[in-house]
């Protein structure tokens, strides 16, 4: 028996396990069986008896093990036996279906023209019928009868359309998932055709339809080819289907990037290419037109407006295919002229977009006559645009002027050419918009990159050159762009457009966009990298010339564009240039010219002198300029940095020598800085006696370069030296022996100056380079400084307690910067080497507990008003505040422990308690907000009883310092009037901390508009009692009408909603609660509503609230109602029409 007649007997039930083992060898590829090949050798009659045993194995297999068992679970009961025999039958049944697939498939591409596929077809039919009954676990049985119907499809053979729905629907929901492949796409555009054979109306096509809007949802569809295709094929479908899509699409379009919009423009496009009748009709006036009402009209803070403009710019782009041109003429025309006289700026400007950006909108059968005349039309709308009132308006005009002048420049006659340039020159000039004058210069870098345009820019664009000044920056910086522009396409020379003193004189004084700009305009003009070193430096000394502080800002930014090897060529180049000056100089005095060297010959040197101080000085600068730019590539380059270092360092002492004038010292000693001290040895040794040698009162200019150099060596230790025996000479009390013979070195006598030694710390603690150099000495020397510092206490309670302070040379200014700076040392000491110990916050809480002894007994009113005792007043509140300043510093860098917050708190109490403590007020505030904001910051993590016992004290000092405010507007009301006003921002800043963290921990909230909330209501009640007729009882319209505190804290209260929100809520519980009770205490609470309402409450929530104290009030009645002549009486019929105002609708 041959193979294929033993195949053929096997295709039945009877022979079933050698059908399985035939199905076993196919799959096996190592097995010579190949089903493919022995199908092809069956002849007509062989294949379709194989077709009817195939179909008869499959009905016998499906009757034995119906569909109906394949789901279903075996009873818990049953017998194991029974389990095992079930899923052994479904493994069986399983299996032959599988078979029957591979055969089927593999008959199909075998089907000639002249064989009946009847019984196959019938056999497919069923096999498509079971998909649905398969189970889940059979998803390679699922996979394989869609491959069958894909195939069966794809050959065109009779019953596809049943078979290929099938398909499609299968491939379709795959496409859908995250995980799908470019090849599930390209498989369902396949199949597209499909489509066809769903009807639209039908109840089953529902899903189909959900499924088919998701592909348009799916970015995986969208950017591929395949995908488009099918996408743009989908619009075909169904007249009714393309609003769908539409309406899908639109809805989406927010969120896709730009990237996916220009595909969604493509698929408009192409579906609209393929269109005709109402499919046409419906894309044309359903989807385009729509797109382009939604251009016109949307708003431009829309985020679909730029996604509209995005997809109707991709048909502008197309109007050279055939149609799309008539098209855009025929569906602007509704639109596009109406809104260009719409009454809303924002509609005209948005339809000026879409129409200079599809100029011309004309329809390409008009004759020339007709077209001419439209032409025309649409240039006067141009110039209307141009002259439009609003500058949103002339902004767009004038970007699509120079869209469309570049454009069509040799299509439009040069008499309008030369109006619209004019009319953009006039608009340079728009004094009532910034925006219209940036957008010209913007706009016309546009229409310099069409070359027939260069003759006519050449004649206008001088008339520009004052927008180099214009008081707005991005103005500015849209003329500079625009000269670089001319300047790249040679549109006309950029100096001629802008004179060269002006670009300097903006360069001098310009901020650093503007800068930058003119730097990269004037480069190649000042620094031409592809000509000699010896010209650049020429060129730097014509700048000089031209101007000094130009050419300081040039070569600032002159880095940015040359390489660094450039930039230290030129600072060798002038090193040469100024040695040639110095030596031509010494020639000149020993008239010995013929004997020069011609080494450091220049072409310079007769042209700079040494006697020139101004230009001798603006090379050094440069040359520091330079140094620095490119001082981290020198480091990165140790040989070319050793190169640099030699060659300046065997001239420096000839130039300190030479340049004696303070403006030339300043670089001089800028340059030894960049060196090590042992290069430059003779200057080195020199600068702590330089510092020394300073007298009282220099300037920082004169002290902070030395500085730096030593800082910069290394030699930090030598400056902490003078300052710490200045100070220390400086004490009333003289330096002990032992002190005084712990080291022995060889110095000239110096007068101790201890206001200069501040002045260094000060300078070296504040700029961060010199500072991390202070803080790299050994932690001995520092204490040392720290030490010195804080023995001036005791000098600075001397001013406070008698004006005899004997031999000090120590003046009570010097005494509180020296206070002021050791709070400031000891704050950056605990970071550096106490980050877990209290070593220096000790030092700064026994510095505030000294404060509490000595200083505050000061705060007092004198007893007579002396000058004396006034200036003891302000000395001790000065020492207050810097003690206070250092300690919120601490605080604000979270180095502050709840200890330390404690002792603040604590003594922010004593202040509070000095008769004259209010002078610190503003200040106590701003503690308190730094302190509640840390610990409520720090609540969130972790709630623990130091952190709620601290916030509670806080609440005190807040209602100690509205007590404290309170009392002296009764005692001294102007002088409490301006301490209020100091104190705002401060009081602001703390009730807004409370309310941004109210939700770490809401008692606190409670807490302080409670005592807000008290203290208004004290104030109002105290007003209210003082009245003594009736006439004087005026409901307050503004705050400005409420007595001074409560007009300050509502006021507070009143810029913001949460704030609001959180007052009301107090004042409606202290209501409901009745700690609000009788006729003044209600008028009170209905004043403050009457205030609240012109604020950002809701106007209910005041409604609600008076309609409450409404209610209350009416149990008054008969009391008042007694005494017809009372204030009282008064007062609650004012009460009442308060609240009868608020509550009006």
């Amino acid at each position: 028996m041959t193979k294929r007649e033993a195949f053929l007997q096997a295709v039945s039930k009877e022979y079933v396990e050698e059908f399985l083992n035939f199905v076993k060898l196919s799959k096996d590829r190592s097995d010579p069986f190949d089903l493919d090949e022995l199908l092809q050798e069956f002849p007509k009659k062989q294949k379709e008896e194989l077709w009817e045993n195939l179909g008869k194995l499959l009905t016998d297999v499906l009757l034995e093990f119906p569909m109906e068992k394949w789901n279903c679970e075996i009873d818990e009961d049953s017998a194991d036996e029974m389990e095992v025999e079930g899923s052994a039958d479904l493994k069986q049944t399983m299996s032959v279906i599988e078979g029957v697939i591979m055969v089927a498939c593999a008959s199909i591409r075998v089907i000639d023209e002249d064989v009946t596929y009847g019984a196959l077809l019938e056999c497919a039919i069923i096999l498509n019928g079971i998909l649905d009954a398969l189970p889940k676990s059979q998803l390679f049985l699922q996979i394989s009868i869609q491959r069958l119907c894909e195939s069966w499809w794809e050959k065109g053979l009779e019953g596809k359309e049943e078979l290929g729905k099938t398909a499609f629907l299968m491939l379709l929901e795959k496409s859908l998932l995250l995980k799908n492949s470019a090849a599930d796409i390209q498989r369902l555009w396949n199949l597209h055709q499909a489509l066809l054979s769903f009807d639209y109306d039908s109840e089953d096509s529902s899903e189909v339809k959900d499924m088919l809007l998701q592909c348009f949802l799916s970015v995986n569809h969208i950017k591929r080819e395949e995908g488009r295709r099918f996408l743009s094929f989908l619009f075909s479908w169904n007249v009714s289907f393309i609003k769908m899509i539409h309406g899908t699409l639109r809805n989406q379009l927010q969120f896709f990037p730009k990237s996916i919009t220009v595909h969604v423009a493509e698929l408009y496009f192409r579906a609209w290419t393929k269109a005709s009748g109402v499919f046409l009709q419906e894309i044309e006036n359903g989807c385009i037109q729509d797109l382009m009402h939604h251009g016109v009209h949307l708003h431009r803070n829309s985020p679909v407006h730029s996604k509209v403009r995005q997809i109707l710019s991709y048909f502008h782009k197309q109007k050279h295919r055939q149609g799309v041109e008539e098209m855009l003429y025929r569906l602007y025309q509704p639109i596009l002229w109406r809104g260009l006289k719409a009454r809303n700026s924002e509609v005209r400007a948005n339809a000026a977009l879409l129409f200079t950006e599809a100029f011309p909108v004309r329809d390409p059968s008009f004759d020339n006559e007709v077209m001419d005349s439209e032409i025309q039309r649409q240039f006067e709308v141009l110039f209307s645009l141009l002259e439009d009132p609003q500058p949103l308006v002339r902004s767009t005009g004038v970007l699509g002027v120079c869209r469309i002048a570049t454009k069509y420049w040799d299509m439009i006659p040069p008499t309008i050419l030369t109006d619209f340039l004019k009319k953009l020159i006039d608009l340079a000039s728009d004094v009532s918009s910034a925006d219209v004058r940036c957008s010209v210069f913007k706009c016309m870098a546009m229409v310099t990159e069409n070359k027939l345009s260069h003759p006519l820019l050449e004649q206008l664009l001088p008339a520009l050159k004052n927008s180099l000044h214009d008081n707005s920056e991005k103005v500015r910086v849209a003329f500079v762009d625009l000269l670089q522009k001319i300047k790249a396409v040679r549109a006309a020379k950029f100096w001629k457009v802008c004179p060269m003193e002006h670009l300097l004189a903006r360069l001098e004084t310009d901020s650093r966009p503007v800068g930058r700009r003119i730097v990269n305009l004037l480069f190649n003009s000042f620094l031409p990298v592809n000509q000699s070193e010896e010209v650049w430096c020429e060129r730097c000394v014509t700048l000089i010339q031209m101007n000094p502080m130009a050419a300081r800002k040039f070569y600032q930014y002159a880095h940015e564009h040359t390489a660094p090897t450039n930039i230290a060529k030129l600072m060798l180049t002038i090193r040469r240039c100024l040695n040639a000056c110095i030596q031509r100089t010494a020639r000149e005095d020993q008239d010995d010219v013929e004997n020069s060297n011609k080494e450091n010959t220049s072409v310079l040197e007769h042209v700079l002198s040494i006697n020139d101080t101004a230009s001798m000085a603006s090379l050094l600068e440069i040359t520091v300029i330079l140094w620095r730019s490119i001082r981290k590539s020198l480091e990165m380059n140790k040989e070319a940095l050793a190169y640099t270092t030699s060659k300046f360092a065997s001239v420096l002492p000839g130039y300190f020598r030479v340049f004696k004038e303070d403006r030339c010292m300043v670089p001089l000693i800028l340059l030894a800085s960049f060196m090590p001290a042992a290069a430059v040895p003779t200057f080195s040794c020199g600068v702590v006696s330089k510092l020394r040698s300073l007298e009282k009162g220099a300037t920082e200019n004169q002290y902070s370069s030395l500085i730096d150099c030593l800082c910069q060596w290394g030699q930090v230790g030598h400056v902490l030296e003078v300052i710490t025996d200045w100070l220390t000479e400086a004490m009333p009390l003289k330096q002990s022996k032992r002190d005084s013979e712990r080291r022995v070195r060889i110095q000239e006598v110096v007068e101790a100056k201890p206001d200069l030694a501040l002045d260094y710390a000060e300078y070296m603690i504040t700029h961060t380079m010199n500072r991390d150099c202070l803080l790299a000495v050994p932690q001995k020397k520092l204490n040392h400084l720290l030490k010195a510092l804080g023995a001036l206490k005791e000098v600075f309670y001397s001013f406070i307690s008698s004006p005899e302070t004997g031999s000090c040379k120590i003046d009570k200014e010097t005494a509180l910067r020296a206070f002021l700076l050791h709070g400031r040392l000891s704050i950056h000491l605990q970071h550096k080497y106490n980050t877990d110990e209290r070593t220096y916050l000790l030092l700064l809480e026994n510095t505030a507990a000294w404060t509490i002894e000595k200083v505050l007994p000061f705060l007092i009113n004198p007893i007579c008003e002396d000058e004396a005792s006034e200036q003891k007043t302000l000395v001790a509140k000065q020492a207050v505040e810097a003690c206070l300043t250092v300690c919120k510093d601490v605080i604000m860098v979270g180095l502050a422990d709840p200890e330390f917050q404690g002792q603040i708190l604590q003594f922010s109490l004593s202040v509070l308690q000095a008769e004259r403590g209010y002078m610190c007020l503003p200040l106590l505030l701003s503690v308190l907000k730094e302190i509640t904001e840390n610990c409520l910051a720090l609540t969130v993590q972790n709630q623990n009883e130091d952190l709620l016992v601290l916030l509670n004290i806080a609440q005190n000092v807040f209602q100690k310092i509205l007590e404290t405010a309170a009392r002296r507007l009764r005692k001294q009301r102007e002088e409490a009037l301006q301490l209020l006003h100091s104190a705002h921002v401060m009081l602001a800043d703390f009730i807004n901390v409370v309310q941004d963290w109210h939700a770490a921990n809401v008692l606190v909230l409670h807490g302080v508009f409670s005592t807000i909330l008290a203290a208004v209501l004290v104030e109002l009640s105290h007003y209210l009692q003082k009245v003594s007729h009736a006439e004087e009882l005026t409901p307050p319209e503004t705050v400005q009408d409420l007595p001074p505190l409560s007009s300050t804290l509502l006021a507070i209260i009143m810029k913001s909603p949460s704030l609001s929100r959180s007052f009301l809520s107090e004042l409606n519980e202290s209501v409901d609660s009745e700690a609000v009770e009788g006729v003044v205490g209600l008028t009170a609470v209905l004043c403050i509503l009457t205030v609240v309402r012109q604020g950002k409450c809701k106007g209910s929530d005041i409604k609600s609230s008076a309609a409450s104290v409404h209610i209350k009030l009416q149990k008054y009645y008969e009391v008042v109602a007694e005494a017809s002549d009372s204030i009282e009486r008064a007062i609650y019929e004012s009460a009442l029409k308060i609240g009868n105002d608020i509550l009006q609708p």
